[in-house]
């Protein structure tokens, strides 16, 4: 049926309407010359008169025969018509101008919410109530034993579209780890997997992230990278992945014992050590952020794309906009989540936020508001972004790849809407005059 079709040859489908859900399809081809008249016979199982053009040539095809009928050509001096898809003729062979039939309308939305649900299952597993429950990690680290620097050869798989690969690279940039822990940047895949491939992307800037090879394996995809360690494996094989190329094993899989790590258990090797982005006396306020932060933001506009019932969605979407109205308050009298300092709390919002407005308001239904229209939290976001070694972390249009060419089930088109301008990285370098919020607070309580 994905023929080439040549000059005024013809190609249609004809389907026999006495079983739609088997429906077959006749396909007739017609060679036609400019000069003479052809006699085409033709089944038809009791099927719409219908009618086909195609360069010069119209056929008519009467309805209700059971027998092969001959049917007339009759050429036309008309220029050609533009050339359409075979599914744009198709649709116009079957039903004309109007809409498909009810039958068909009824029985693709039957099979497709079918399909959706399958896919939603492997994609994003849910509770009975249709809430989305992410798996947890397979390999997690101790804080109060972490593994020794001088006896592992460390490196760290990313993607570069994924928020909780993301913690990972700021940290690393913000601690001058970049020597100490190399990276391989991984794409999604058209299955949804991580894969390596070199993109011929050229590198203009030194610091500048690009998807590329697997620089510590030389394996094609995540998945060899992970089945490659120690005794195998057969699970989830997700990013970031912190791994001992010295062991040849996975140290560590879940983002946020990586960015502890990073802060605190390789300050030998850091270019960066005395920055502490969990210092002792902030580490109560740092938990009690996470505790909000994590399930009714960070997992929060996931809860609300991958829901697969409205109770589900209804619930997320309520969360994760009366968390980010909350933090909006408190970002008006604090520079940031626990104060005029920087932590890992805020490092993991950070990563939520800049996907917010491209992805998140639109591929995932937190449409109640654009990040934009938070004063405080926008502010905040474009604060953390232009500290330094930040932004190249980021990468907007690698970010509306992954989610909008690889969701699949939430974007069958694979079509990405235009980045907004509260979402463009060169809005994010407009002043935020954050580092003077604090300051003006602490001004007015003395008055």
């Amino acid at each position: 049926m994905a023929e080439n079709l040549n000059g005024p040859d013809i190609l249609f489908v004809k389907p026999g309407l006495h079983s739609f859900t088997n429906a077959t399809f006749r396909v007739a081809r017609l060679s036609l010359s400019r000069r003479e008249t052809n006699v085409l016979h033709c089944s038809e199982q009791g099927s719409s008169v219908m009618s086909v053009c195609c360069a010069s040539a119209q056929l008519t095809f009467p309805s209700h025969t059971t027998t092969p009928r001959r049917f007339s050509v009759r050429m036309s001096n008309q220029p050609p018509k533009p050339t359409t898809s075979i599914f744009t003729s198709a649709t116009k062979l079957l039903w004309g101008p109007s809409l498909p039939p009810g039958l068909l309308i009824s029985t693709a939305r039957t099979a497709w919410s079918t399909v959706w649900h399958l896919m939603m299952t492997q994609l994003a597993p849910s509770d009975s109530s249709g809430s989305y429950t992410r798996p947890t990690s397979q390999f997690r680290l101790n804080p109060t034993q972490f593994p020794s620097a001088a006896s592992s050869e460390l490196h760290l798989y990313v993607g570069l579209p994924c928020p909780w690969a993301h913690r990972t690279l700021i940290v690393r940039a913000l601690k001058g780890l970049d020597d100490a822990v190399s990276v391989s940047v991984a794409s999604p895949g058209q299955d949804g997997s991580w894969e390596f491939k070199d993109n011929n992307i050229p590198i203009r800037d030194k610091d500048k992230l690009v998807p590329g090879l697997d620089k510590a394996n030389r394996c094609r995809n995540l998945k060899e990278v992970y089945k490659s360690r120690t005794g195998g494996y057969e699970g989830r094989c997700t990013v970031p992945m912190l791994w001992d190329s010295r062991k040849k094993d996975i140290v560590c899989n879940e983002s946020y014992d990586i960015i502890e790590f990073f802060n605190s258990g390789l300050n030998e090797l850091a270019k960066n050590p005395s920055l502490d982005l969990t210092p002792p006396e902030l580490k109560g306020k740092i938990e009690t952020w996470n505790q909000i932060v994590y399930p009714k933001v960070n997992n929060g506009v996931y809860r609300c794309g991958f829901a697969q019932s409205q109770e589900a969605y209804d619930r997320a979407v309520s969360e994760v906009f009366s968390t980010l109205d909350e933090i909006e308050d408190h970002l008006g009298s604090n520079r940031y989540l626990c104060g005029e300092r920087l932590t890992l709390a805020d490092v993991c919002l950070f990563t939520t936020l800049i996907r917010f407005d491209p992805v998140y308001n639109i591929l995932f239904k937190c449409t109640k508001k654009k990040l934009v229209e938070y004063p405080n939290l926008y502010g905040y976001l474009r604060d953390i972004y232009q500290i330094p070694g930040v932004a190249a972390t980021c990468d907007i249009p690698a970010i509306m790849d992954g989610y909008y060419k690889t969701l699949f089930p939430l974007n069958a088109s694979g079509i990405q809407p235009a980045i907004s301008l509260s979402g463009d990285q060169d809005s994010l370098l407009i002043p935020h005059n954050r580092d003077s919020v604090g300051i003006a607070v602490e001004a007015q309580h003395a008055v």
